[in-house]
């Protein structure tokens, strides 16, 4: 009679063992679990990496497409009353807040037209223009002689150079400059353009009288002038 607890003991843990056995999660449960998991937490920040990326591709797209769009966009322009008509020149008046257009056009010869030419004619630029009997004398450069097949790199290359030292890279309406005072400009080789304008509205430009005055083709203003601006060297190079 004294053995059937312990029987009874034995009996009950072992049952209780099976039962706890019967509960715990066996090892391929577990592994799988962990791997889903991993899975899980792989593909979220994989998620968010992709969000990042999408966010930081906008953050530089949208930006350029608004820059793109603004730069696009271009306020109206006003077409000049005063613009050239194959190869004549229209003079600019001062008026009251606008040009006004004189009906009288004028031609700068085609040696000056093709000195004018070399410049961009949307963009802001004054240019002195020597006259074609200027240009005879000074360069020796005849329209008759002087564009032919034969010599017409030489007669472009002279006009080239005279050209830089005769563009200022500005409008300079002869309104706009003073009555006997004297004011610089840098022209497009850098050389030094001293300017006034005499109280007959003529202007002189390093000491060399103006002819016409006011001339405009496009964006360039023309001043056509008695002699030829050039420094000191190529004027030597001429001899």
């Amino acid at each position: 009679m004294a053995r059937h607890p312990t029987i009874n003991v034995y009996s009950n843990h072992h049952s209780i063992s099976k039962s706890q056995s019967h509960t715990l999660p066996s090892s391929s449960t577990l592994c799988s679990t962990s791997i889903q998991d991993f899975i899980f937490i792989f593909m979220e920040r994989r998620k968010q990496r992709v969000c990042s990326l999408v966010f930081m591709v906008l953050l530089i797209i949208i930006p350029c497409l608004c820059l793109l769009i603004l730069l696009s966009l271009s306020l109206p322009e006003i077409a000049p009353e005063e613009k050239s008509i194959n190869g004549l020149y229209r003079k600019v008046m001062a008026g009251t807040g606008r040009k006004r257009a004189v009906s009288s056009e004028v031609s700068l010869g085609m040696l000056g037209e093709m000195m004018v030419s070399m410049l961009p004619s949307d963009l802001a630029f004054t240019v002195f223009v020597p006259s074609e009997a200027a240009l005879e004398s000074i360069l020796k450069l005849r329209t008759s002689e002087s564009l032919t097949k034969e010599k017409i790199n030489n007669t472009y290359a002279l006009l080239s150079r005279v050209m830089a030292f005769s563009a200022v890279p500005q409008h300079l309406p002869s309104a706009s400059l003073p009555f006997n005072g004297e004011i610089s400009f840098d022209s497009v080789s850098g050389f030094r353009l001293h300017v006034w304008r005499s109280l007959d509205k003529t202007l002189l430009v390093n000491n060399v009288n103006s002819e016409r005055v006011d001339l405009s083709k496009d964006e360039i203003i023309v001043h056509v002038i008695s002699g030829v601006l050039m420094d000191v060297e190529f004027e030597q190079s001429l001899e």
